[in-house]
C-alpha cells in the first residue's frame, strides 16, 4: 500500500511531535534531578555536622524521625544576622535577632524581635558582667564556632524560659544577595536617612517613600539607628518593625519562586550565607512538609522600650505577654532575665 503525500507529512508531524515531547520530558527529568540535588547539597552545607550534640533545651522533646512528627509539633527557631563586612571588625554581633514560633496544627505563626540593646545580667547569663543582647553568639563563637549556634541558643531558651528548638545564622551579605536575586523588593521608607562610616564603608542615603530598593539599600532600611548627615535618628524598636516588615516580603518571594534557573540562584546564596543548627535529615524533613509548616498568618511583636544608657529597658507587662504568645498553649511560668522598668 501506497503512502500519500498528505499522510507522509502528517507522520513526520507525529514523529517530530513525539520526539520533542520526549525531549521536554527528558530536560524536565534533568533539570528535577539536578535541583533535587543542589538542594541536598545546600541542606548539607549549613545543617549541623554529624557529630555536633544538637538538642533542645526542653528535656522532653522527642527525636522528630518522621515527617508526621515534624508537621504536628510546634517548632520555635531564633533567627539572627550578622555584619561580616570587611572593616566590621569582625564583632560578629547579632543586630538581627528574632524568636520565631510555627505551628503547623493551627497554622499560625508568632515572630517576636529582640531588640539588640535590652540587658541580659550577669547572674542570669553566668558571664562576669552584664551585656547587651547581641553580644552572646559572638562570644560563643569566638571560644568554640564548633558549638557556638548550641550554646547561644540554649542561653536565650534560659533568658525567655522557652525551650528553642533551633537557631540560624545569615550574614548580611548573603541577605543583600536574595534581595538582588529577587530583583529588590519595593518598600514604604519611613524617615529620609543619612549616614556614613568610612571605617567599615558604610553609606546610607534613602529618601522618604514608596520605592523599589536594591539589596544594599533594604540592608541600609533595616539597619538605619543613628545620622551624622543632618537626618532625624532611628529607635532599636522602629528597626525591628522594619526588619519584621522585611522578612514578611522576603517570605512571600520565596514562597513564589518559580523555575529551576531561580532556585539554583537562591540556593547558591543560602548555602554560602546561612548556618544553622538543625541536622540535615531534619531540614529535609521540614522542605518535604514546607507546606504544612507555612503559617496562614503570622503574628510580629516589637517592644516598646526607654533607653537608659546602655541598655533599652521594656515594660515587664509587654515582655510577658510577647513570651505567652511564643509558647503559644503550652503557658511556662516566666522566669525573664531581661531588665524591666
Amino acid at each position: 500500500m501506497k503512502l500519500t503525500m498528505g499522510s507522509s507529512r502528517k507522520r513526520k508531524w507525529i514523529t517530530a511531535g513525539v520526539t520533542a515531547s520526549l525531549l521536554v520530558a527528558g530536560s524536565l527529568a534533568i533539570y528535577a534531578a539536578f535541583l533535587t540535588n543542589k538542594i541536598n547539597q545546600t541542606l548539607d552545607h549549613i545543617a549541623a555536622p554529624e557529630t555536633s550534640t544538637i538538642s533542645s533545651i526542653n528535656v522532653n522533646a522527642q527525636p522528630l524521625s518522621k515527617e508526621i512528627a515534624m508537621v504536628q509539633k510546634p517548632l520555635t527557631f531564633l533567627l539572627t544576622a550578622v555584619d561580616e563586612r570587611e572593616g566590621s571588625e569582625g564583632s560578629l554581633n547579632t543586630d538581627v535577632m528574632m524568636l520565631a514560633r510555627v505551628d503547623p496544627q493551627t497554622h499560625q505563626g508568632t515572630v517576636v524581635s529582640i531588640p539588640r540593646d535590652l540587658e541580659i545580667e550577669a547572674q542570669k547569663s553566668g558571664l562576669d558582667d552584664s551585656h547587651k543582647a547581641n553580644y552572646f553568639y559572638a562570644y560563643y563563637y569566638n571560644k568554640d564556632k564548633t558549638t557556638a549556634l548550641r550554646e547561644t541558643k540554649q542561653l536565650y531558651s534560659r533568658v525567655y524560659d522557652i525551650p528553642i528548638d533551633y537557631m540560624a545564622v545569615i550574614n548580611f551579605d548573603g541577605f543583600r544577595k536574595l534581595i538582588d536575586q529577587f530583583g529588590g523588593m519595593k518598600v514604604n521608607v519611613d524617615m529620609d536617612m543619612r549616614y556614613e562610616d568610612e571605617s567599615d564603608g558604610t553609606n546610607i542615603h534613602l529618601n522618604k517613600g514608596e520605592q523599589l530598593l536594591n539589596g544594599k539599600q533594604v540592608l541600609d532600611f533595616i539597619r538605619y539607628r543613628k545620622s551624622n548627615l543632618g537626618t532625624a535618628e532611628s529607635s532599636d524598636t522602629v528597626r525591628n518593625q522594619r526588619e519584621q516588615f522585611v522578612l514578611n516580603g522576603l517570605l512571600d518571594k520565596l514562597t513564589s519562586l518559580n523555575g529551576i534557573t531561580a532556585w539554583s540562584g537562591v540556593l547558591d546564596i543560602i548555602g554560602s550565607s546561612i548556618k544553622t543548627d538543625i541536622p540535615a535529615d531534619e531540614l529535609r524533613t521540614m522542605t518535604k512538609s514546607y507546606r504544612e509548616l507555612k503559617p496562614a498568618t503570622v503574628q510580629y511583636i516589637h517592644f516598646e522600650g526607654e533607653w537608659e544608657s546602655p541598655y533599652l529597658v521594656v515594660k515587664e507587662q509587654d515582655l510577658n505577654e510577647a513570651l505567652h504568645a511564643l509558647r503559644g498553649q503550652n503557658a511556662l511560668s516566666i522566669d525573664s532575665q531581661v531588665r524591666t522598668d
